[in-house]
């Protein structure tokens, strides 16, 4: 179909695309422009200063680097342990069994529940006067409390919360796969521990590096969770850039400053997508 038969249907995408400009991309590109300007509303100060903010960020702001650091240590641990757990529920609920789908419904449970939520939940459980998981342990810890455990309990809540999600993805890649395989593996003599690490993984890897993106964006953009557990505390030790960003913002109003963060924070999610694209199109 020529350009001018497909006319009217570029007509009716226009104002989508009108919308998506406006929602996307001039927010982007504010925030971009923001981050080369010293900007403090509460003074009334706006310069243009170029790349200073950046130079600052980089060579002078160790809590960027703290904020950095706790950043990649969430996104790290827990996709890695969601992924573990989730490729192990997910061999499990592959195969047929009665009940099944009344697991899984069960399981989707913490995924479906709201962020925020689910963070209150754990606030409680965590608690160390009245909290369960003292209760249950019979000990005495302040997991939100101590710098030590604050972060690997924050952790711990994001993969209760996602494992289902990486579940349920791996399972749909386990419909993909031809039973045929596994029949013939098995008459071969083929070991269940060999069969998994020979024909499942591997037909598994492009569902593995979706859940990669997704979990990966969004545990690195983390917000939330921790915000609703900690603050970023105790003594910023569970502070990410998002939190980061979010207090220069709206705690102490350094705009220009806290959008140089929030520029970092889009380049690196940017990178990490182009970089799945890349693994993903090589098959």
């Amino acid at each position: 179909m020529s350009l001018y038969g497909r006319r009217p249907q570029i007509f009716f995408l226009l104002p989508a695309l009108f919308v998506l400009a406006l929602v996307m991309f001039y927010p982007l590109i504010y925030v971009l422009w923001l981050s080369f300007h010293r900007r403090f509303l509460i003074f009334n100060v706006s310069e243009f200063i170029g790349f200073g903010n950046y130079v600052f960020l980089f060579l002078q702001d160790e809590r960027f680097w703290n904020a950095l650091y706790n950043t990649l240590y969430f996104t790290i641990t827990s996709v890695f342990l969601e992924l573990v757990f989730g490729l192990a529920i997910a061999v499990l609920l592959s195969r047929g069994f009665r009940g099944r789908g009344s697991v899984l419904s069960i399981l989707l449970i913490p995924w479906v529940v709201p962020a925020v939520v689910s963070a209150k939940i754990w606030e409680w459980i965590y608690n160390p006067d009245f909290g369960i998981l003292n209760f249950i342990l019979k000990i005495n810890i302040n997991w939100l409390g101590d710098p030590f455990w604050a972060l690997n309990a924050a952790v711990l809540v994001d993969v209760w919360k996602a494992t289902p999600f990486v579940a349920l993805l791996l399972i749909a890649g386990f419909q993909t796969i031809p039973n045929d395989l596994f029949r013939a593996a098995k008459v071969d003599g083929a070991s269940s521990w060999y069969i998994f690490w020979r024909i499942t993984l591997p037909l598994l890897k492009p569902t593995i590096l979706v859940v990669l993106v997704f979990r990966t964006l969004d545990a690195f953009r983390v917000f939330d969770t921790i915000y609703v557990l900690t603050g970023g505390g105790p003594a910023n030790t569970t502070e990410t850039l998002s939190i980061y960003t979010y207090k220069l913002l709206f705690h102490t109003l350094q705009f220009g400053y806290g959008s140089s963060v929030a520029v970092v924070i889009f380049v690196f999610t940017g990178i990490v997508t182009v970089f799945y694209m890349w693994l993903l199109s090589r098959g």
